[in-house]
C-alpha cells in the first residue's frame, strides 16, 4: 500500500477544482500551486493550502518540475495529482515525484515514457497486435525524407508532433505542394508547445469517427475498460463535443475495441487511468492513434453513464488498492454529452479571448465543471476552455435537449465565447441524427455561424431600451416624453435609434429608421443597474440578464451574450480613403514568438509580419497594406495586449 494524506494538485482552473472536490470528499487535504497570473484564481481559493511557483512567464510556471516538487516539500504534501494537462504526461515529472518520495497519482514513468512518444507508441502497439494507421515514425526528420515518405503513404497525409496533444503540432496536408509549409508550421508549433519538433506521418482517414476507450488498471494485474467516448466533433483537431456511448458503436464493436484497449494497457504494465484513442471508419474498421496516459478532459461523460467517480478510482489505485470492480460489473446506463465552453470568438475566426468575466451564472440543469465567478480573470496564457457542461439523460435525445437548455441558460458575460455555436451544433440535424464525424464543423461552419436576424433585431431594441433607462435602471415618473436620439454599437454593429417614452414604462422605439415598435418594461428582478430584466415587444415577453460597468453594458439574451457600447455622444468615425493607417494591431492578448520581417523591409499587403501565441495557439498577423516596415514595436518574448500596435507600415 502507498499511504498518503495530503495531495498537491499540479494544475490549475477547473482541472484542479475537479480533483480537489473528490480528494476532499475522501478525507484528503489539498494543496494548490499557482502562477502570478492565478494569485486570485478559484482553485487557489478552494485548496486547503496554496504555494506560489512562478512569475516570469505564467504558462511556464506550471511546467517547472523543480518548483512543483519544492512546493510539495514546503507544504508537507506526500502525493501529487498532475490533473490532465501541463505535466500530466511528463515522464520526467513522474520520475521526479518518485525520487522525492512522493506518490504520483498516475502511471509509472516507464509507462508514460513508452506511450508519450507517438512513434515509439505505434511500434509498441503494432508488436502487441493493435491495428495502427499506416505511416512513418522514423528518426530522419529531414524535409526530403518526410516528403518522400508522404508520397509513399499517399495523400492526404496527417503530420503529428510526437510529443503532441490537444491538436497542437498537427496538420492535414492534401497534396505535395503544401507539404513543406505545413511541416514547418507543425514543427514550429510543436517546438513552442512541447519543446520537441519531431513529427510522425500518418495516412489521413476520410471523415472518420474519433473514438476513445477509457481504461483502468491496478498494480495487481487487473485491467478493465469503461466503454467508449465519441469525440468526433472537433475544430482544428481540438475536441468540442464529446459523448458516451457513441451512436456509431454497437455492443459487439464496443467489446472488440475494449478488449484491444485492455490488451494495450496490459502490454505496458499500465497502472491508473488511461485512454486509448482510435479512428473509426464507416466500415467499422478502427486504428490506434495514441494513448493518453492520464485522465481526459471529457471523463465526466463516462462518469455519468457508469456512475463511477474516476478521480476516486485514481486515488484508490495510487494508494495500492485493487480495482473495486471487474469488467462484468461495468454497466452503461443512459447517454451523456459534454461541450467545451471556450473563450474565443467564432465570428472572428475563433480568435482567443482573455479579460474579466463580468458575470457568471452556470445553469442548474446540467453539471458544469469550472473555476469561475463574477470578476474572474481569464488570462491569455492558458488553454481557451473555461468550462465544461455535461448533461445525462435516459436517451441521447434526452441528454441533447437538456444540454441545449443548459447552454441557453448559462450566463457568461464580459468575454466572447463559443456558446451560440455549441447550441447550434447540438441542434443541427446531422448531430441530432448521430451522423457527426471529424468533418462536421468544417462541413457545416456557415450554418453554425449564420446570423439570427430575428434575435439580432430584438436584441438591438432591448439595447436601445437599456440605454434609455440609463444607470438608474428604471424610468423616472418625471421623465420627459420627448423623443431621444441614440447611437450605439452592439457586438460591433452600429445602430441608430429614436426612443419616445409613452408613460407607464412603455416606449416607442424606431431602430435604424424602421417603423417604431412599442416595448414595455415589465419588471426588474434585481437591484437597478444589474440583474434580470423582463420586457415585452409585440406581445412577446422575454427575460434578459444585464450587467453594467463604467463603459459598457453586457446582457445575456436568448442564449447569447451581447456587448453594448453607447456612441450617442461620440464623434462619428470617418473612413480612411488611403486604405488604412498602416498600423498593425494585436488581435488579442498574447506573446510574441516570431518576427517575420525587419524594419526597413518592403512588404506586400497580407504578408506575414508577426506571430503571436495565445491560449496555446499560434496566430500570424499580416501587413494591413503594402509598403515599408517603418517600425516594429515588439520583440520576441514580449507580452502584448489586444489592439496594441505591433508594427507600422509606411509608403514604400
Amino acid at each position: 500500500m502507498s499511504s498518503f494524506h495530503k495531495i498537491l494538485v499540479a494544475n490549475r482552473g477547473e482541472i484542479a477544482v475537479r480533483v480537489m472536490r473528490t480528494a476532499r470528499a475522501m478525507g484528503y487535504r489539498t494543496v494548490a500551486v499557482y502562477s502570478s497570473a492565478d494569485a486570485d484564481a478559484e482553485h487557489v481559493r478552494q485548496a486547503d493550502e496554496a504555494v506560489w511557483i512562478g512569475e516570469s512567464l505564467p504558462a511556464q510556471s506550471y511546467l517547472n518540475i523543480a518548483a512543483v516538487i519544492e512546493a510539495a516539500r514546503a507544504s508537507g504534501a506526500d502525493a501529487v495529482h498532475p490533473g490532465y494537462g501541463f505535466l500530466a504526461e511528463n515522464a520526467a515529472f513522474a520520475q521526479a515525484c518518485r525520487d522525492a518520495g512522493l506518490v504520483f497519482i498516475g502511471p509509472s514513468p516507464e509507462a508514460i515514457r513508452a506511450m508519450g512518444d507517438k512513434a515509439g507508441a505505434k511500434r509498441l502497439m503494432q508488436a502487441a497486435g493493435v491495428p495502427c494507421i499506416p505511416g512513418y515514425q522514423g528518426e530522419d526528420q529531414s524535409l526530403a525524407k518526410l516528403a518522400a515518405e508522404a508520397e509513399r503513404i499517399g495523400w492526404p497525409v496527417m503530420i503529428k508532433a510526437t510529443a503532441g496533444g490537444g491538436g497542437r503540432g498537427m496538420r492535414l496536408v492534401a497534396s505535395a505542394s503544401g507539404f513543406a509549409d505545413a511541416l514547418q508550421s507543425a514543427q514550429s508549433e510543436a517546438l513552442h508547445a512541447f519543446g520537441d519538433a519531431t513529427v510522425i506521418l500518418e495516412r489521413a482517414i476520410a471523415a472518420p469517427r474519433h473514438i476513445e476507450i477509457q481504461v483502468f488498471a491496478d498494480r495487481h494485474g487487473h485491467a478493465i475498460h469503461l466503454g467508449e467516448r465519441d469525440c468526433s466533433v472537433q475544430r482544428r483537431h481540438q475536441k468540442v463535443i464529446e459523448e458516451a456511448p457513441s451512436p456509431a458503436v454497437s455492443d459487439a464493436l464496443r467489446q472488440r475495441m475494449g478488449a484491444t484497449a485492455v490488451a494495450a494497457a496490459k502490454a505496458i504494465a499500465y497502472e491508473g487511468a488511461g485512454t486509448l484513442e482510435f479512428l473509426l471508419d464507416a466500415e467499422g474498421q478502427y486504428w490506434f492513434m495514441e494513448m493518453n496516459t492520464r485522465l481526459q478532459v471529457e471523463h465526466p461523460v463516462t462518469e455519468a453513464v457508469t456512475g463511477l467517480d474516476l478521480v476516486e478510482l485514481q486515488l484508490r489505485v495510487a494508494a495500492g488498492e485493487p480495482l473495486p470492480l471487474s469488467q462484468q460489473d461495468v454497466r452503461i446506463a443512459g447517454h451523456a454529452i459534454e461541450v467545451r465552453l471556450c473563450a474565443e470568438d467564432p465570428l472572428q475566426g475563433f480568435m482567443p479571448q482573455s479579460g474579466t468575466l463580468a458575470a457568471w451564472r452556470p445553469s442548474p440543469l446540467v453539471r458544469t465543471e469550472h473555476a469561475l465567478r463574477d470578476g474572474a480573470a481569464v488570462p491569455p496564457f492558458y488553454d481557451s476552455m473555461i468550462a465544461k457542461l455535461v448533461a445525462h439523460g435516459r436517451t441521447r435525445d434526452d441528454a441533447r435537449h437538456r444540454l441545449i437548455a443548459g447552454l441557453r441558460d448559462t450566463v457568461a458575460l464580459g468575454i466572447a465565447t463559443n456558446q451560440p455555436l455549441l447550441q447550434r451544433a447540438l441542434s443541427h440535424e446531422v448531430f441530432a441524427g448521430g451522423g457527426a464525424t471529424t468533418a462536421f464543423i468544417a462541413d457545416h461552419l456557415d450554418t453554425l455561424l449564420a446570423p439570427d436576424a430575428a434575435t439580432d433585431t430584438r436584441a438591438a431594441l432591448l439595447a436601445a431600451l437599456l440605454l434609455q433607462l440609463g444607470e438608474r435602471g428604471w424610468p423616472s415618473p418625471l421623465a420627459h416624453t420627448l423623443p431621444n436620439a441614440l447611437r450605439f454599437s452592439l457586438d460591433g454593429t452600429v445602430h441608430a435609434a429614436r426612443v419616445t417614452p409613452r408613460g407607464a414604462s412603455r416606449f416607442d422605439i424606431a431602430l435604424d429608421n424602421a417603423e417604431a415598435v412599442q416595448l414595455a418594461l415589465l419588471a426588474l428582478l434585481a437591484p437597478p443597474g444589474d440583474g434580470s430584466v423582463r420586457f415585452s415587444c409585440a406581445g412577446l415577453s422575454e427575460q434578459a440578464f444585464v450587467v453594467r460597468d463604467a463603459r459598457t453594458v453586457s446582457f445575456h439574451f436568448r442564449g447569447r451574450a451581447f456587448r453594448l457600447d453607447d456612441l450617442t455622444h461620440s464623434a462619428v468615425a470617418r473612413p480612411d480613403a488611403s486604405g488604412g493607417d498602416g498600423l498593425l494591431r494585436a488581435s488579442m492578448n498574447g506573446r510574441v514568438i516570431a518576427l517575420l520581417a525587419a524594419e526597413g523591409d518592403t512588404v506586400a499587403a497580407g504578408q506575414p509580419l508577426v506571430t503571436l501565441e495565445a491560449m496555446k495557439m499560434e496566430h500570424v498577423h499580416c501587413a494591413p497594406r503594402a509598403g515599408r516596415v517603418a517600425a516594429l514595436h515588439v520583440a520576441v518574448g514580449a507580452q502584448v495586449a489586444a489592439r496594441h500596435v505591433v508594427a507600422e507600415i509606411a509608403d514604400a
